[in-house]
């Protein structure tokens, strides 16, 4: 049966209810895709309920069974629409056990947040504070296993290394090879990013950003600092990057 958006009429009366009911902040108005009318009856969708502040927990637990299952109007092959009688959710709404509910998953989810915000800010001071070592080799050995390194690296991704004679390690200055120099000690110093374990968020989100911008800068600062002949390849490449 073809499910489409019911009209603002819904919305105006339900916002009049809550009105008259408990004093709360009305609930956001819902998107015409998040109501439904089928055989003259309204109905909300359960990403109609999730706008309006739902949790999963409370529509199994204030609602149940939906009232009735749809085709999905974007996509016919995808699961059904689970819908709730828009007058059977007013109800539960205005019910104390709602509010009551309500405040509770608030609660929880508040307290996730300053969960979440705790953890971030312990990783971001252990790695301000975490020591770094570099590893100290002496400029010969190092030129030759930056090469060694930038060998292994083209090896592995199809393509030979190439070398001129004044980029081979016997016979460089300092600074030719620094670009090599200071990525075989950063691959050296790479069980630094240990220190990110268990900071929340996904590879995108602000706060992981952050500590990774921090840890790497850490770590520029440190080869700097143990090999002054390279501080300026690792500003480079930090502000590079």
């Amino acid at each position: 049966m073809a499910c489409h958006a019911g009209d603002r009429g819904y919305e105006k009366s339900h916002g009049e209810s809550h009105g008259k009911g408990r004093e709360h902040q009305d609930p956001p108005s819902n998107d015409h895709e998040n109501d439904h009318e089928e055989d003259g009856q309204r109905y909300v969708s359960l990403a109609g309920l999730r706008a309006r502040g739902w949790t999963g927990g409370m529509v199994h637990r204030l609602l149940g069974a939906p009232d009735r299952l749809s085709v999905n109007p974007r996509l016919r092959a995808a699961p059904q629409v689970r819908l709730y009688r828009a007058e059977r959710v007013e109800t539960a709404e205005l019910s104390d056990d709602f509010q009551r509910v309500s405040e509770s998953s608030a609660r929880r989810s508040e307290a996730v947040r300053n969960a979440v915000r705790r953890r971030r800010l312990e990783i971001l001071e252990r790695i301000r504070t975490e020591p770094i070592e570099v590893p100290r080799l002496e400029p010969g050995k190092l030129a030759l296993r930056a090469v060694e390194h930038r060998a292994r690296r083209e090896a592995a991704a199809g393509g030979p290394i190439e070398l001129t004679d004044d980029d081979s390690a016997q016979g460089t200055g300092w600074a030719s090879l620094a670009p090599w120099k200071v990525d075989y000690l950063r691959h050296r110093m790479s069980h630094y990013h240990q220190l990110l374990d268990g900071m929340p968020g996904g590879e995108r989100d602000s706060g992981r950003a952050e500590a990774e911008e921090l840890l790497r800068r850490r770590i520029y600062a440190a080869i700097a600092e143990a090999y002054p002949p390279l501080e300026q390849e690792c500003e480079r490449q930090t502000h590079d990057q």
